[in-house]
């Protein structure tokens, strides 16, 4: 590999599984000093061992755990240079179209993909400027770019973040932070959580998981899956020194699906 973060102390947050864990061995494999936040604590703890990183407990929702970990991190290692706030949720319990949505639902998808984010960089920033310069990548998803009926809760809730992350931009760069950040929008990966979101379109709908699966898939203009390591690549550009003049803008990797909606 490249090295191209190498030493960077960057905390993965959802770190234990899925896009997060395919964006803490990407970093690891360039020799970054990765800390894994995830509430998986078993798989997080593999994950780390297994890569050479470092485990941290995490709800992201609880502002008292992030005070805690950005406390241990600043107090182990001196320091952060990168934050990826991946940690996120989709599923509901009730319905995802405005008609049948639970309010429930709604508040706990926002609990995590929002709030976590918005502490994420809250109590990362401090540490950052401080240690800096340094770059934060917050998960969005091309759900906050084009309609998304099917997962209202999921799509305002990442359509947030998108907008969060300029507004966090703006600010670093007003202070002389030296803090850059930028959302970046996967499209279709087949993690547990994109697997849930086809199955549950495919009971709704009666059409099925292996044809709504299909149906998915026919969105993508290149016509190939997408992996996680294609999300990971992202993640590993905004966070590396050559990235260092882009801030606030949105990096979507969606095999061209947002260009015929």
């Amino acid at each position: 590999m490249s090295e191209r973060v190498a030493a960077k102390r960057i905390l993965v947050t959802g770190g234990a599984r899925g896009l997060g864990a395919a964006i803490a061995r990407r970093l690891a494999a360039d020799d970054a000093v990765v800390f894994i936040a995830d509430i998986a604590r078993e798989e997080g703890e593999a994950l780390a061992s297994e890569i050479g990183g470092y485990y941290f407990d995490l709800d992201v929702s609880s502002e008292a755990n992030w005070i805690s970990v950005i406390a241990e991190i600043e107090t182990g290692f001196g320091g952060l240079d990168g934050l990826v706030n991946n940690a996120g949720i989709a599923t509901s319990k009730g319905g995802e179209d405005i008609e049948t949505i639970e309010i429930e639902d709604f508040n706990r998808i926002f609990s995590i993909n929002v709030v976590g984010t918005v502490l994420g960089c809250k109590h990362a920033i401090p540490l950052m400027a401080r240690s800096g310069p340094g770059s934060i990548v917050n998960l969005s998803s091309i759900a906050a770019l084009i309609p998304a009926a099917f997962v209202v809760s999921y799509g305002a809730s990442k359509a947030t973040v998108a907008h969060l992350s300029r507004s966090v931009a703006h600010h670093c760069a007003m202070r002389g932070y030296g803090i850059r950040c930028n959302s970046l929008h996967p499209g279709q990966v087949r993690t547990d959580m994109m697997n849930g979101i086809i199955e549950r379109v495919g009971r709704d709908t009666n059409m099925g998981t292996e044809k709504a699966g299909e149906v998915f898939d026919g969105q993508i203009p290149l016509g190939c899956p997408q992996e996680a390591e294609d999300i990971a690549n992202g993640a590993l550009y905004l966070l590396s020194d050559e990235s260092r003049y882009v801030t606030g803008t949105q990096l979507i990797v969606d095999g061209g699906m947002t260009l015929s909606n």
